[in-house]
């Protein structure tokens, strides 16, 4: 890309905190900042590349900003997502460009890993960050003049470490990728976006009253639902045993012993709960998931108190995830990323007056990447036919022409879910016990055996399942409510599905193989091997963009049955063929949606992205035309993946919950 500004300037702000309640650690970043007793002691900076950084005092700051003209200067900051806000909010200029060397950071070393100033000083053999003799805690009036030097000393010093970690990262990074790190930061630095108030306080105020309503009927206190202990005597009163499940492993407890209390709401055996047959454990177990699912009212709650400071800044971190995706921002308190469709909380996010938001779906994104990478020319037909993608498949699984969503609802949604999921090598006991608990987002399922005949399920083929003893034991671990002849009939017609899809999708096993092969020739080997638009190397895939994928200390252990299990990282993940897919798949998925986005950006602002999703703000007079205009943007065939059939969906509206 053409240079985009021609200066760049480092900067870095020291600010006012107070341990006690007014910091960072109990705050989040735009809270922090709006807040009354914000106040920035000052900054240092300097030219990139040029002299050494100076000071300029809190009251020097205003004249400073005003004396570089902004429309061609750009501006790098290590977490750029605090200091450029602050230059934004509170002074009133943003750059014509950010750069960010933590996102960077994070982008080539990895999102598991410390990416903190000082640990990347370490990293590239730079002097040691600065420890600062007096602490500024508590002072938020005026800084005392020998304290203010040091903090000169030390805010000069981080410039100095800032552009030094910059220089280390730029080589050979991509351009596109620079301009989706200043993308992603202006939707945080330059918030567009408005809440309405009064939605939300309607919101939480009817949810209050709903939950009280249940708690009044039930005749029990808010503490005694919210307490697992409480809440299990309670089960038991009414003569319920209270499910349990194994406890889950954690970094510090990675094999940890015993039961605790399967409460919730993924939980099988809970779901089983609020959908019994007596009405009053239904409503006991619907009260105790009001009471205890705090998110939606906590998350409404916060977009209230931001409604009072001002527009909505959007917190996420470029390259959030080990595959690129993006994810909340730390200490946020605000996860954009899963805003339930059709909420409230979407309907209460409005575009500003003059303007309509655009939102743009691509459409089953992943399939589409998983059957060009695979060569599955079958799939790529029905995609590229344009018709229910879901349904056409189900026909073909099932052997039901003409089969559609009217005709076998739930033919096309087991197609739709064999088609997400099972393209990673999902097996048949992890997707019956999903199905029990909500798969993918859908209602719980249990498959009975008027499904299972229709899925062609015959007394043969449960006999089958039945003769093979770890198909049983699989089933059985399986948390659930309902009878074993009931779960082993849902297990078989699960089964089923995953047979069925692995026959049909026989390319897409072909590429497990091809991923379990290149993971030990190449990953491992060190011997780089070529598909596609991928580059298999050690420890690494090189993807279109640019970026690596990174399986860093991958190691190889045998298991009891002598089969070689590999782990990578500090955490030891898991990878196999299965996995390795997912991570690339989502990764190509990643560079079609950000690709599109970048094309969009030239013309109208990106003010929000979820998943697959991007909302971007049009003027009123263009909104219609405009949405072609981002549909064929986020559609178009990119050079790395040519012939694929890419689809999106759109919507044009005044609030984002109206639109899509």
């Amino acid at each position: 890309m053409s240079q985009p500004f021609e200066d760049l300037v480092v900067l870095d702000f020291e600010t006012a905190w107070d341990k006690k309640e007014y910091t960072l650690s109990k705050m989040s970043t735009e809270a922090y900042i709006r807040d009354s007793r914000f106040k920035a002691w000052g900054l240092s900076w300097k030219y990139y590349g040029e002299g050494v950084a100076q000071w300029v005092s809190h009251r020097d700051v205003p004249a400073f900003f005003k004396s570089i003209d902004w429309s061609k200067t750009g501006a790098l900051a290590h977490n750029a997502q605090f200091d450029i806000a602050i230059m934004s909010w509170v002074y009133g200029h943003v750059p014509c460009f950010i750069m960010d060397s933590l996102s960077m950071a994070r982008a080539l070393r990895g999102v598991e890993v410390g990416n903190s100033l000082r640990r990347l000083a370490e990293q590239f053999g730079l002097p040691p960050k600065g420890e600062a003799t007096h602490s500024t805690d508590g002072i938020l009036d005026v800084l005392p003049v020998h304290i203010e030097r040091e903090l000169a000393e030390y805010c000069d010093h981080d410039v100095f470490l800032c552009e030094g970690v910059f220089k280390n990262l730029l080589p050979g990074y991509p351009a596109k990728e620079l301009r989706l790190i200043d993308l992603t930061l202006r939707m945080f630095v330059q918030p567009t976006l408005h809440l309405d108030p009064v939605m939300l306080r309607e919101a939480i105020e009817e949810e209050r009253i709903k939950r009280e309503g249940l708690l009044a009927r039930l005749g029990f206190a808010e503490k005694d639902l919210a307490s697992s202990p409480k809440f299990a005597a309670i089960l038991r009163s009414i003569g319920i045993e209270p499910p349990m499940k194994k406890k889950k492993p954690t970094p510090k407890t990675p094999n940890p012993e015993g039961l605790t209390y399967a409460f919730a709401k993924n939980d099988a055996l809970f779901q089983a709960l609020v959908n019994h047959d007596n009405e009053d454990v239904a409503l006991l177990c619907e009260t105790r998931l009001a009471v205890k699912s705090t998110l939606e009212r906590t998350r409404a709650q916060r977009f209230l108190d931001i409604s009072q400071r001002g527009t909505l800044p959007v917190p996420l971190n470029y390259y959030g995830a080990h595959t690129g995706r993006w994810s909340a921002s730390r200490g946020s308190g605000l996860n954009m990323q899963n805003l339930k469709r059709r909420s409230f909380l979407r309907r209460s996010i409005m575009a500003p007056p003059g303007y309509k938001v655009v939102v743009c779906d691509l459409a089953q994104i992943e399939p589409r990447v998983l059957a060009w990478l695979a060569d599955y020319r079958d799939l790529l037909q029905i995609f590229a036919s344009g018709q229910d993608a879901y349904a056409m498949y189900g026909a073909r699984m099932f052997g039901i022409p003409g089969l559609t969503k009217e005709s076998h609802p739930e033919l096309r949604q087991s197609a739709k879910a064999a088609l997400l999921g099972a393209g990673y090598g999902l097996g048949w006991a992890s997707f019956a016990a999903q199905l029990l608990t909500g798969f993918l987002g859908a209602p719980p399922t249990r498959y009975d055996k008027t499904f299972a005949k229709q899925l062609g399920v015959t007394s043969s083929t449960i006999a089958d399942f039945l003769s093979y003893e770890p198909n049983v034991e699989k089933a059985l671990e399986i948390p659930r409510l309902c009878t074993d002849e009931e779960t082993i009939v849902h297990c078989v017609a699960a089964k089923k599905i995953i047979d069925v899809y692995r026959e049909e999708a026989a390319p897409v096993v072909d590429f497990w193989g091809l991923c379990d092969d290149v993971l030990v020739r190449s990953l491992v080997g060190r011997r780089e091997y070529k598909h596609k638009c991928l580059l298999f190397k050690k420890e690494a895939i090189v993807l279109p963009n640019g970026l690596h994928l990174r399986y860093p200390s991958l190691t190889g252990k045998p298991d009891e049955k002598g089969r070689v299990q590999w782990t990578y990282g500090d955490m030891h993940k898991k990878l196999y063929g299965g996995k390795l897919t997912e991570n690339i798949v989502q990764a190509v998925a990643r560079c079609v949606m950000t690709d599109g986005m970048l094309r969009i950006q030239k013309r109208y602002s990106c003010v929000l992205t979820v998943h697959d999703e991007v909302v971007v703000q049009v003027p009123d007079a263009e909104a219609y035309e405009a949405e072609k205009w981002v549909l064929a943007q986020m559609v178009k065939e990119p050079s790395y993946l040519p012939g694929i059939p890419l689809a999106a969906e759109t919507g044009v509206g005044e609030r984002y919950g109206d639109a899509k």
